[in-house]
């Protein structure tokens, strides 16, 4: 059996964030075809626990500790030199003595370095014999310059900087590697106008959404209080775009809707809520839950699922896996990058405050009309059509596997996968 060095900068366990989602079934997907060794970065002390569910998929294992602190210390000393400040968060003698000895023998002849960061363990002369993929997954860099365009200055330039560092690395790893993947068709389109030297070796598979977790289900009472109507974000809640939605929809949107149906609640479902998050608890109507045992009543009892995203790369998570339970989803175009779902059949778009309060209030208004009714609910069924028939797991994966070079049988078999765990908000 093929051997493989998968690098991940996160335990790709639990699958409780976009990320993780997202590595977790490539390494699921990775262990039915090659030998896999994996080397990863553990930021949470709660994810130690989950080490074991990890390496029952792989031949080998380096978990490498990655005290925050730390990380940000060697982060700003990349200011003193023209490196991105992501590739240095991420950088570690430890890890980099593992992959160098991993390789030494010449047994591995393939790997898959997951996020940007990661590649820099198989930038240099080792990794040239091999037959190496990045899945850069979102342009980083775009996303970077986002936040420069969004903050004030003195974090504007910093965010411009690295928006620009980034850039030059993942042209430079993309232009070394065999294969560049991303998350979506416009994640590839935009790395292609970024780096035309690349554009040939550029791809993309989808992500997918597990249909038979995230499905159609009845609202359970006890989550929402009697007559309450509720509108839902779900979300990773120390997460800057998360965070800048919410405070922007609460800002903006919220005081409208409220006026409008005294009892509509807006609950803000998800983990690890900073400061600015759990002050919007003081809000009329605005519920912030933290982290929850499980998302889908949430999301089964509310009327609207929104993503009022205004910074966003890649796939919104939240936004399928809302359409794979049938739920009306009000969301801004920036949420639906890389969704091709259609507004007014699979799912409602708002550009701004005025469209989402618009929007809303006539899915509220018309929440006792029958007529009404129906036509949500066909839009319900219309939103978890489109995730069955284009975000099935298996199926995008094979993209994968065609570029690393599995032969068409392999890439299209496989055995059945080991059973899902329990799942968190997601980014």
């Amino acid at each position: 059996m093929r051997e493989l060095l998968f690098l991940a900068h996160r335990l790709p366990y639990p699958p409780n964030k976009g990320d993780k989602i997202r590595s977790w079934h490539i390494l699921r997907y990775l262990s039915r075809h090659f030998r896999v060794h994996l080397g990863c970065f553990i930021d949470d002390d709660d994810d130690w626990r989950h080490t074991k569910s990890v390496a029952d998929l792989c031949a080998s294992t380096r978990f490498i500790d990655l005290p925050r602190g730390a990380a940000r210390w060697r982060a700003m000393q990349a200011l003193l030199s023209r490196q991105a400040m992501s590739v240095q968060y991420y950088r570690d003698a430890r890890l980099l003595q593992w992959v160098d000895g991993l390789l030494a023998d010449g047994k591995v002849r393939h790997a898959l370095a997951f996020s940007g960061p990661m590649a820099q363990y198989i930038d240099g002369s080792a990794g040239r014999s091999l037959h190496r993929v990045i899945d850069f997954v979102d342009v980083d860099s775009d996303k970077w310059r986002q936040y420069g365009d969004s903050k004030p200055w003195p974090m504007s330039l910093l965010y411009r900087r690295e928006a620009q560092l980034l850039l030059q690395y993942e042209r430079h790893i993309a232009q070394q590697f065999t294969a560049a993947s991303f998350v979506s068709s416009a994640e590839a389109t935009l790395f292609r106008q970024c780096a035309p030297m690349a554009r040939r070796k550029t791809g993309y598979f989808n992500n997918g959404v597990d249909t038979a977790y995230f499905t159609p289900m009845a609202a359970q009472p006890a989550i929402y209080p009697h007559g309450v109507q509720a509108l839902v974000f779900t979300g990773a809640m120390d997460y800057w775009p998360n965070i800048d939605a919410v405070q922007w929809f609460v800002r903006h949107v919220w005081p409208a809707l409220r006026r409008q149906f005294p009892r509509l609640r807006f609950y803000i479902v998800g983990s690890a809520p900073v400061p600015a998050v759990t002050a919007l608890a003081r809000v009329a109507g605005v519920v912030v839950t933290g982290k929850v045992p499980d998302i889908r009543p949430y999301l089964a009892g509310a009327a609207l699922a929104v993503a009022p995203l205004r910074i966003a790369r890649g796939v919104q998570n939240k936004v399928l896996e809302a359409m794979a339970m049938g739920k009306i989803v009000l969301a801004t175009p920036q949420a639906l990058e890389g969704i091709a779902a259609q507004p007014g059949l699979e799912l409602l778009l708002a550009r701004d405050d005025a469209e989402f309060i618009h929007h809303a209030a006539r899915v509220l208004r018309h929440a006792q009309d029958d007529a009404a009714e129906r036509s949500c609910a066909a839009m319900g069924a219309a939103a978890r059509q489109l995730v069955l028939q284009d975000y099935d797991w298996d199926r995008n994966l094979r993209g994968l596997g065609a570029m690393l070079g599995l032969p068409t049988d392999a890439v299209a078999g496989g055995a059945a996968a080991p059973p899902q765990p329990a799942r968190e908000p997601s980014t």
